[in-house]
């Protein structure tokens, strides 16, 4: 196991520049996640920490070794990759074995390696078949079980569970947490889904433009993101956005009635609230109306148009609500405030 040091990294193509100087530094044993929009660079990053692209400035430190140089075999990395690319012609157990076959290690204590990782991942019964005999999660294992028996210093993940449906995504998160707390090896996880990032993670490197915006523990991106961008990218729905004035501590929405408090260090003037879905209660009377109704089962899920904006709120109970009821929102939980000029979080 080894951490990972990323010191003032650039990455240019030409006159074009998809990273700005990033620095991150990762724990031993961490499982850390890059997360952003697609074209944050945040791919092109873990590419270079793999050696698969070249680093424009700056350097890659693995186990306290720089490794800017060193070809990808060299530097002691594992690599999950989006598309699994396994050998279509290899049985499962010929693909876990292959690098080590390429290494020229010794038969007996290979197979005894591709054993052990196939009953850490359940693919004892499958060691004899080809990929287009197994199922998307099946073959996402058999390139996780390629990964482990090399015990690389860190894992790489890139996308892993893009390709796969939503019930077998949320198996493979549980599975591939429960692989990381079982080895302890460092973790690189790449993803555009921030409920991966939020549920699998220790830390979080929220990446937007080749830049890192915040890095933090999801619940501390989650409770308080530096800026606007972090708020709207952290959280499923998504929190809510609404404009308006702050005069002595209190907030009026913009072309309609709703007021509320804000923190005391709010400044007067005009303002950005943000409002998580799941911290606003509803109530009988207002000026909202509903627009949709969405029943998820264990909660309910309404947009609500309020002064011309549209207002994600999330309720544990079953609400009885028809599109065009009316109902007022109030705050049930933290308020948050935003520069509306600069995005950056305010109070």
């Amino acid at each position: 196991m080894a951490g990972v040091s990323i010191s003032n990294v650039q990455k240019g193509y030409g006159a074009v520049q998809v990273l700005h100087g990033v620095d991150i530094d990762v724990a031993d044993g961490e499982f850390l996640t890059l997360v952003g929009p697609s074209g944050c660079g945040k791919s092109t990053l873990l590419r270079m920490i793999a050696g698969l692209e070249e680093i424009s400035g700056g350097t890659v430190s693995i186990g306290g070794r720089v490794v800017n140089d060193l070809a990808p075999k060299d530097r002691n990395i594992a690599m999950v990759f989006q598309n699994y690319a396994l050998y279509p012609h290899m049985t499962v157990r010929e693909s876990m074995a292959f690098s080590m076959k390429l290494k020229r290690a010794d038969v007996a204590a290979t197979a005894a390696r591709v054993d052990e990782a196939a009953v850490i991942l359940g693919l004892t019964p499958l060691l004899d078949r080809r990929p287009k005999e197994l199922s998307g999660g099946q073959r996402q294992r058999v390139a996780m079980g390629r990964a482990i028996i090399r015990d690389p210093l860190v894992f790489l993940f890139d996308k892993p569970l893009s390709n796969l449906d939503a019930k077998l995504r949320v198996q493979m998160r549980a599975e591939i947490k429960a692989l990381h707390q079982r080895l302890g090896t460092t973790v690189i996880y790449v993803t555009h889904d921030q409920v991966e990032a939020m549920t699998m993670a220790d830390r979080i490197v929220v990446m937007r433009d080749g830049r890192i915006e915040q890095i933090g523990t999801p619940l501390d991106l989650f409770d308080f993101p530096v800026n606007r961008f972090v708020a709207g990218f952290i959280g499923s729905p998504s929190m809510n956005f609404l404009e308006g004035h702050v005069t002595g501590g209190e907030f009026a929405l913009a072309g309609g009635t709703l007021t509320l408090p804000v923190p005391q260090a709010t400044p007067d003037g005009p303002c950005t609230i943000g409002l998580r879905p799941e911290h606003i209660a509803q109530t009988r009377e207002g000026d909202g109306l509903v627009h949709v109704v969405e029943p998820m089962g264990s909660e309910t899920q309404v947009i609500v148009k309020l002064a011309g904006a549209d207002v994600v709120c999330v309720a544990r109970e079953r609400l009885a609500l028809r599109p065009g009821d009316r109902i007022g929102i109030a705050p049930a939980g933290k308020v948050h405030v935003f520069n509306p000029v600069t995005g950056m979080a305010q109070g």
